[in-house]
């Protein structure tokens, strides 16, 4: 139902301010699922709308545009509101917002949604300041704003010359009604999808920043900061930030390539054989790498000592992320969770080929650990540390792959072990839903992933199909 047509001009910048207004429509809109009441007026020309679910919030909504009419109160053209409904946000600077909103959403958080919500803000906060701050060093500002201003924990702690520069920053900040310029928030999302050395973002950040916003302007929605969410919706949103899940082939590892690797990982002199057993078990169980580095070995079941030839068996039920220990609660780098994706407690059991089960088998005695011990240890006997993981990795590729193949994606992460393990997992025949149970996935996560991955198996699925037969031959009479 249309609740009323409100007509209304701005005169320039004169105070004063005209309006007509005529009576309430009659006109019933049911939808397919609901039905709702909307409030139409205009603004220096330009049409507005807002639609409710009941009439009676329309018609309040109504009472206010007329109210505030009859007080000569001034229309922003931006918005198409009186200029009282921005009151609450014209008040409040967007960085004071900013460290509002991270300090409430802080104990709900993992460490790397905390990370990566400082980094969202910071290029915000930057893009909403009144001046350049001139006065210091762009990555001092950048510095100040991601590791103190926007960490919950540290900021009672920031350093003088870090306060000085958060000082400055709050003074000049815009108010949270700068989100109410439309050419304000295009400035914003720009400078989020953009890099420091002025290239564009990779999809994934600019999908991720966009998201981080939204649940942001909701925030300021609930507590009624701002009336409506000011960042693009519908295809505008989504144009620039398609991403796909799906694995680049030539990232996986074909298994002489992964044999080479792991045999120059085993015969490295410092750490190696603990290493080679490390990648062993991402390489032929497909374990991510946080998930690995939290097993213990009561996680593991082996067979028998006189079988090495049998499958042991692995339990995966903790994640320990490396997030760094400014972002924990408990100053680790590591911080413990569930699996990802599933619900809290939830494990799962991976089977291991008799050849890991030989790998581990030497490498617990080789270290004398005991049932409670982490199976892979750093050389502190603490977490592996994703540093020593990497690097390690890394050294490995560069050392049996051929100068061009190690340029390329091939085995580049040390994920890709993982991917290598499920796609191989796939092809072998393995069903879709038995691998994903493995994988900690689900069958719909699995199939977008590594669907564009699954080959060889077009000749069996060519017989299968020739094994349907053929049309039968038609008789030469009879048919017309």
């Amino acid at each position: 139902m249309d609740v009323g047509l409100f007509q209304s001009c701005v005169w320039g910048s004169f105070p004063a301010f005209a309006a007509t207004a005529s009576s309430p429509g009659a006109r019933n809109y049911k939808g397919a699922r609901k039905t709702t009441y909307t409030v139409r007026w205009v603004v220096a020309g330009k049409r507005w709308r807002e639609p409710f679910n009941t009439v009676a919030l329309a018609e309040g909504f109504r009472s206010e545009l007329i109210r505030a009419t009859g007080k000569g109160e001034a229309f922003v053209v931006a918005t198409g509101l009186p200029v009282s409904h921005r009151s609450k946000s014209a008040a409040m600077s967007w960085y004071r917002f900013a460290v509002e909103y991270v300090d409430a959403r802080w104990p709900q958080l993992g460490g790397n949604s905390r990370k990566n919500i400082a980094k969202t803000l910071t290029a915000t906060t930057i893009a909403l300041l009144r001046a350049k701050p001139t006065p210091f060093a762009p990555a001092a500002v950048r510095t100040a704003l991601r590791e103190w201003a926007f960490n919950t924990n540290r900021r009672p702690d920031a350093p003088r010359d870090v306060v000085a520069i958060l000082k400055w920053v709050e003074r000049n900040s815009l108010p949270v009604s700068a989100w109410e310029d439309p050419e304000k928030v295009d400035q914003v999302l720009q400078a989020i999808d953009t890099r420091l050395d002025g290239r564009q973002a990779a999809a994934w950040s600019r999908k991720r920043n966009r998201r981080i916003l939204n649940v942001a302007m909701k925030y300021a929605i609930r507590r009624r900061i701002l009336r409506t969410n000011p960042l693009p919706k519908g295809k505008d949103s989504t144009a620039v930030t398609k991403t796909t899940n799906a694995v680049d082939k030539r990232s996986l590892l074909n298994p002489e390539q992964a044999a080479a690797i792991l045999d120059w990982i085993r015969r490295r002199p410092r750490g190696g054989k603990r290493l080679h057993a490390f990648f062993a078990t991402l390489y032929y169980c497909g374990p991510r790498p946080e998930e690995a580095v939290a097993m213990r070995v009561e996680d593991e079941t082996l067979p028998e000592p006189d079988a090495d030839d049998q499958w042991c068996e692995l339990l995966i039920h903790t994640a320990t992320p490396e997030v760094g220990k400014q972002w924990t609660d408990t100053g680790e780098i590591h911080e413990q969770r569930d699996l990802k994706g599933r619900a809290e407690g939830e494990t799962r059991t991976v089977p291991g080929h008799p050849a890991l089960t030989r790998i581990l088998r030497q490498h617990i005695e080789d270290e004398q650990l005991q049932p409670g011990d982490l199976l892979f240890q750093g050389e502190t006997d603490g977490i592996l540390a994703g540093s020593v993981i990497r690097r390690a990795w890394r050294s490995a590729r560069k050392a049996v792959l051929p100068p061009h193949v190690f340029e390329s994606p091939t085995g580049r992460r040390v994920y890709d072990n993982r991917n290598t393990r499920l796609t191989k997992w796939l092809n072998d025949g393995i069903p879709p839903a038995q691998v994903a149970e493995w994988a900690g996935n689900s069958v719909a996560v699995l199939l977008a992933t590594y669907a564009r991955c699954v080959d060889g198996q077009l000749p069996d699925l060519k017989r299968r199909l020739e094994a349907a037969g053929d049309l039968p031959e038609a008789e030469e009479s009879g048919v017309g």
